[in-house]
């Protein structure tokens, strides 16, 4: 079973917020970078990324499944729980090669110039920084193309 798409709400949030209302689920990956609003996302777009505990019902809901939320870092926008944009930051860079690059490089780029041009305030953990080293050109010439 899927759930509704993101065409039929105003906003990535308020979709999120209606398709996963009572599951006790952390937003993550390319959600958790639309929850921060550093990527808009698609056009109706049906894929939610999110940590769970237990694999959930829908099968337009990547649940990466997790033992415990401890040590998951997370902010709150109302009663939706995502990821931390370090949190989002650091696991995607390492899972490189299973993420939606596009939406990542895009993320990445709004979060450099929405901060002075500079990525100073992430904390890239230090076994991805030669993935962030190899990347963060592309994110910080993605809004200039």
């Amino acid at each position: 079973m899927e759930t509704e798409y993101s065409g039929n709400y105003l906003s990535n949030r308020e979709w999120f917020r209606n398709v996963l209302k009572g599951q006790n689920v952390i937003l993550c990956y390319t959600s958790a970078l639309e929850c921060h609003e550093l990527f808009l996302g698609y056009i109706n777009e049906k894929q939610i990324d999110v940590y769970a505990l237990e694999k959930g019902e829908y099968t337009n809901i990547n649940y990466y499944v997790v033992d415990s939320f401890d040590g998951i870092e997370t902010v709150r926008f109302g009663d939706l729980v995502c990821t931390s944009i370090n949190q989002t930051v650091n696991d995607m860079l390492a899972d490189f090669d299973n993420i939606d690059e596009q939406s990542f490089i895009e993320g990445l780029g709004t979060y450099y110039y929405t901060n002075g041009k500079s990525f100073d305030n992430l904390e890239i953990l230090p076994e991805n920084m030669e993935q962030f080293n190899a990347i963060k050109d592309w994110a910080i010439e993605y809004w200039d193309e």
